[in-house]
């Protein structure tokens, strides 16, 4: 525990991308040119799947549901992030903060727990064909879906309540978002019990999830192999591929951000790992789902009324 004498902050100043100096504005115009991909990507996903009733399936539910979190998710950072690029107000209330918190980590262990789910429908449907339909119907679905939002936003209020609670002694955030670690870092206390929180949190929202999806995609690959036709077994991959390369991506820098010891942190490793996160990883559902899905692309030309490629 820390401890030292202090006065009541009532804001937090973002030091955010101030190493960069003269850079910041090609950083904004760079960080500008993903968010609307992003933004739009998303957006244009959700439409499609609820307008198209060839995608009115369990996959995409679930990945509507990611789609919608993720939106919220990017809009929760980037915005006050490019604002700060560009000599904005870099300064947040202590509630102001708390909120970004809340949202932000509520979004994110909502996605973790999203790509689980997901995970088992691909193990359903390609270890279970026969009883898909019945095991994956729209009621299970949906209070898959409400359960894993309620979730996700119950471990985020603990999570924000806890943090909020202890007294704060420094008000310069050397970060450019209210994240957990750079939040703690300013406290006049730091109890064990927060840190303790932290991991649990951890546990649940990242490793417990990445655990069920890994042995998931054991036992999907291995009946994958067992298919006697090799077109059947490239069809089988290609149903599992798109979902696989945000689940690596996603995990492997949340894992990284919140389970490296904080004797390894710096401030340019953070931002990087943060920066991959926040704004590269929302931009892999739009890029990974419908430039790569036929289905999406199909439906995406049925929407615009073209039935063929130009």
């Amino acid at each position: 525990m820390k401890t030292t004498n202090h006065t009541e902050v009532t804001e937090f100043v973002f030091q955010g991308f101030s190493n960069f100096g003269e850079h910041q504005l090609t950083l904004f115009a760079v960080f500008l040119a993903l968010y609307i991909p992003t933004l739009a990507g998303n957006v244009i996903i959700v439409t499609i799947i609820h307008i198209d009733h060839h995608l009115h399936t369990p996959m995409y539910l679930f990945l509507s549901v990611l789609s919608t979190s993720e939106t919220f998710y990017s809009l929760v950072i980037i915005p006050r992030m490019l604002s700060s690029l560009i000599g904005l107000s870099q300064s947040i209330s202590l509630v102001g903060c708390g909120t970004q918190l809340f949202f932000f980590l509520g979004f994110a262990i909502t996605n973790c727990l999203l790509l689980a789910v997901m995970g088992f429908d691909r193990y359903v449907a390609i270890c279970n064909p026969l009883r898909y339909s019945i095991i994956m119907n729209w009621r299970v679905c949906t209070i898959l879906a409400s359960s894993v939002c309620a979730s996700g936003f119950l471990l985020s209020l603990v999570q924000a309540v806890a943090i909020f609670r202890l007294p704060f002694c420094n008000s310069l955030i050397e970060h450019f978002f209210c994240d957990v670690r750079p939040v703690l870092d300013l406290a006049c206390a730091t109890p064990v019990i927060n840190d303790i929180l932290t991991l649990v949190i951890s546990l649940l929202a990242i490793t417990a999830p990445a655990t069920f999806l890994f042995v998931s995609y054991i036992l999907i690959i291995s009946t994958i192999l067992k298919i006697a036709s090799a077109e059947g077994r490239k069809k089988a991959f290609a149903t599992c591929a798109s979902h696989l390369t945000v689940v690596i991506i996603h995990y492997g820098c949340a894992s990284i951000a919140y389970f490296k010891p904080k004797s390894e942190n710096t401030r340019d490793q953070d931002q990087l790992i943060s920066v991959t996160y926040t704004v590269i990883t929302p931009l892999l559902n739009p890029v990974v789902y419908s430039l790569r899905n036929k289905e999406v692309q199909d439906a995406l030309r049925r929407v615009v009324g073209r039935k063929s490629l130009p």
